[in-house]
């Protein structure tokens, strides 16, 4: 019984400790930018060939 008080009690605490941390950083700071999905690729590809612009790498 003891250790199912502990257990829940840590569970608890690591949760608010998250719920503090979520909290501080502040609304302006930028995710991490992930890699473009293949298919953003081809059409950017494509929209820079409309154009008659080689894309950039």
């Amino acid at each position: 019984m003891i250790r199912l008080f502990l257990t829940g009690a840590f569970a608890f605490l690591a949760y608010r400790l998250a719920r503090k941390i979520i909290d501080d950083v502040p609304g302006d700071v930028d995710p991490l930018l992930l890699p473009a999905p293949r298919s953003d690729r081809d059409a950017l590809r494509r929209q820079s060939a409309a154009m008659g612009v080689d894309p950039r790498r």
